[in-house]
């Protein structure tokens, strides 16, 4: 048996900040991975955290408050937000930047990008709320370097994320960099995004003194008069109790790859997660054995995404995520009936709201499936996934020389298919979208094309130029964001509302603090590294 102060259990962004918080209160830490790499779903993701009044838009001159952050998250709650918790995550902001900057080598850029709401009370068109870290060096991390999970954005050959969101067109840059400062790059191994954060997090880790345990999963939570005192990890087929005097924090992620779990709790279809595979409930499974209250178990980070022929991550099909793609101009998405059915543009999250839609007279959902649509001036001029600009689509992706001949190959009503794109085109003239009001946000036209088109029109163009092409969508998720509800510091609740003792929870395994809102872009790593380092911090108080 092993004794600590705190155990952590996961090391996506909420495991690391929560362990190293806990390890400078002075706690001593044990960190324990599920999987053979780390990073969790984080490593996959683009890094980016939603933070509320945070220095660098102080900074910028972009003016954020407390209260406009809660009016903001108070305006979309539809009553499943906690008002402590929204209060905790504004407050917390401020500390944990400081936190990482001044005692971990990452560092923190200001990006643009509206809020996904930015027309709501207290939203912020002009962005200033997310942020993401810069780049960590990987040649830095010697053997753990290739032990960091691969992410959305890495490259398909070494694995490393070159591009920062700062970078990309989606954070404002052109997509590329210099060639001199790529060989840069790619000679030290220098990671950005969700990738180069958990590089970063990892390195303070290694700086301290101890590292994380791979392949280790937790099984079962220790307990003793209702308090939790340590937890049972399962690795190399063997059993070994940790004894934990201060808690033990989950940071596990969440359960969208466990059928069941999904099944019985998500409000609605969730055909393919893109997140690490070994997110399949164990957090969320130990908690309820002790009697954790359960909240926000319907919702997930939702996103549409394609599968990718014959390409695999982690063991798992691969799905990409159809992020820019559905806002530039000459695309819309459409239903079996070939008719539109949403505001393409508006946040990925939101989109789940129609692919969720039941039919009641035919008891279906029936926005799904889904595909979306365009033609080869857009494909020429944007390039489609890793289709380059002026790129070949390749042979998986159906296409066609009429809408027609379109519509029967991936078995879509050719008449409504027909019908809708000469309505969009009509439309597309004007600049106007009456039917969804794609545009009319400023979220809708930052993912556009505004070189081209006026910023509010930057999102709508016609569909007329053949070969026409069509990709199929799934209803997928990031992470579910359900599980045992928690107070302000992190501490688990049972179903009374009373603290479970020595039991924490932040990240994905949590009850989601902002409820079934994404409040803008990283509105998932925003809330775990704020309640990671609370966790982190009260863990190791209580072991003092």
């Amino acid at each position: 048996m092993k004794e600590v102060d705190v155990v952590v259990l996961g090391t996506g962004a909420a495991g690391m900040v929560a362990a190293l918080a806990a390890h400078d209160a002075g706690a001593r830490v044990a960190l324990y991975e599920k999987a053979d790499v780390i990073g969790g779903t984080t490593a996959l993701s683009g890094g980016v955290c939603w933070l509320p009044c945070n220095p660098l838009a102080a900074k910028a001159g972009l003016h954020d408050s407390r209260e406009d952050a809660l009016l903001y998250l108070r305006s979309l709650s539809h009553g499943l937000i906690s008002e402590d918790l929204a209060e905790a995550l504004v407050d917390g902001t401020a500390p944990v930047i400081e936190y990482l900057e001044t005692r971990t080598p990452l560092r923190f850029q200001l990006l643009r990008i509206p809020d996904y709401h930015a027309e709501r009370p207290g939203g912020k068109p002009l962005g200033g709320r997310s942020i993401e870290p810069t780049t960590t060096a990987f040649d830095e991390l010697g053997d753990w370097a290739p032990r960091i999970g691969i992410g959305q954005f890495s490259d398909p050959v070494t694995g490393d994320v070159y591009l920062t969101t700062l970078d990309s067109p989606r954070g404002g840059g052109s997509g590329r960099i210099d060639d001199e400062e790529l060989a840069r790059r790619r000679r030290h191994k220098i990671n950005g995004r969700g990738r180069g954060m958990i590089g970063g997090l990892l390195k303070a880790c290694l700086e301290r003194g101890f590292e994380p345990v791979t392949g280790a999963r937790g099984t079962e939570l220790l307990t003793d008069n209702g308090k939790v005192v340590g937890v049972r990890i399962e690795r190399a087929g063997r059993i070994e109790e940790v004894r934990a005097r201060g808690g033990v924090i989950l940071a596990t992620g969440g359960f969208e790859w466990n059928k069941e779990l999904a099944v019985n709790f998500l409000r609605g279809p969730m055909q393919h997660p893109a997140s690490i595979p070994t997110n399949t409930g164990d957090g969320l499974k130990m908690a309820m054995r002790v009697g954790a209250q359960l909240g926000n178990m319907r919702e997930a980070w939702w996103m549409p995404a394609a599968k990718i022929p014959g390409v695999k991550q982690y063991g798992e099909q691969k799905v990409a995520l159809i992020l820019r793609e559905r806002a530039l101009p000459g695309t819309i998405m459409v239903n079996r009936r070939g008719q539109r059915f949403v505001n393409e543009a508006t946040n990925y999250n939101a989109i789940a709201g129609a692919f969720h839609h039941l039919d009641p007279s035919q008891f279906d959902y029936g926005n799904l499936p889904c595909w979306i649509i365009f033609d080869s001036q857009m494909a020429r001029y944007y390039g489609f996934l890793d289709v380059p600009i002026g790129g070949t689509m390749p042979d998986w992706v159906p296409s066609a020389p009429t809408l027609a001949a379109l519509a029967a190959k991936i078995g879509v009503d050719a008449a409504g298919l027909e019908a809708t794109v000469a309505r969009w085109n009509t439309h597309a003239a004007t600049g106007n979208d009456p039917d969804f009001g794609r545009g009319n946000s400023a979220y809708d036209g930052f993912n556009g094309d505004i070189t081209r088109y006026p910023a509010k029109n930057s999102t709508i163009g016609p569909i007329h130029e053949a070969p026409y092409y069509a990709l199929q969508l799934e209803s997928s998720t990031l992470g579910t964001k359900g599980g045992p509800r928690t107070n302000r510091d992190g501490a688990v609740l049972d179903v009374d509302g009373r603290v479970i003792a020595g039991l924490y929870a932040a990240g994905n395994v949590m009850a989601g603090p902002t409820g079934m809102v994404y409040g803008g872009a990283g509105g998932t790593l925003g809330p775990a590294i704020v309640f990671g380092f609370n966790a982190g911090r009260h863990a190791a108080a209580r072991a003092r």
